[in-house]
């Protein structure tokens, strides 16, 4: 079942997330043209609302940086690690997939490859690898610590945090939602702010794979940025968490 539930929230988060890219990026959609903040909040929404549905069953995790940097801190099942990251890579290809269908007749009117590359994978502002680096780092770093500190107001400090009971009702789901928000909009600029390697490399396969008209390359040579990154940001800010304020 917490294979399963990863597995769909993922998917719902690439379905909402890569959708409001699509919609702002692709020619003739009835949002083209909305701009970041339009992306933003998009992203936000996505997380509370693939939180929501599958919090109580799996955590929600829905990304490897969190569920490795939960686990360098003990606070996560080394052994379900391998399971949840499965999960969550096909369900984020799988919602690229759906993105791609739900988007099917705006393709072939939209010239710029790099904007169909944006709907499912994110690309540096201005390539300059240490530098994109570092800003996942930092992003993914804040994530993680965030979601640790709404789970601390929930579970006692020096308790182990529950994400399924964290997420399984209430506001917490709404709260990391605009936790990720805040990140688009503050540090989202310089990387577009994968801060999820499930959320990148997924849909970049399925991007890779797709019959998508006028597509370029799925540019691999900057894919382990993404998917390196947050994960080093996930175990970072798992061990602020836990070095300072974990008790």
């Amino acid at each position: 079942m917490v294979y399963v539930a990863e597995f769909i929230g993922t998917m719902i988060l690439i379905l909402l997330g890569g959708g409001v890219v699509a919609g702002v990026v692709l020619a003739k959609s009835k949002a083209h043209a909305g701009g970041w903040i339009v992306i933003t909040l998009g992203w936000g929404m996505a997380v509370a609302m693939a939180v929501y549905t599958v919090g109580q069953y799996s955590g929600a995790h829905i990304n490897p940086a969190v569920t490795i940097g939960l686990t360098s801190i003990g606070e996560f099942d080394p052994k379900l690690v391998p399971g949840y990251i499965a999960a969550q890579i096909a369900g984020a290809f799988t919602g690229a997939v759906l993105v791609y269908l739900a988007y099917f007749a705006h393709w072939k009117h939209t010239d710029d490859p790099d904007a169909k590359l944006a709907v499912f994978s994110t690309a540096p502002a201005v390539r300059n690898i240490p530098a994109n680096f570092t800003t996942e780092v930092i992003g993914t770093a804040m994530l993680v610590l965030g979601v640790l500190g709404i789970g601390s107001n929930v579970n006692p400090i020096g308790q182990e945090t529950d994400l399924a009971l964290l997420f399984g009702s209430g506001i917490a789901p709404l709260l990391v939602g605009l936790l990720v928000l805040g990140i688009g909009l503050s540090l989202g600029g310089p990387t577009g702010y994968a801060i999820n390697p499930a959320r990148d490399l997924g849909p970049r396969i399925a991007h890779a794979i797709l019959p998508i008209p006028g597509k370029g390359g799925s540019d691999w040579s900057y894919a382990w940025v993404p998917v390196v990154a947050p994960i080093v940001g996930g175990v970072i800010g798992a061990q602020v968490f836990n070095l300072f304020l974990g008790g």
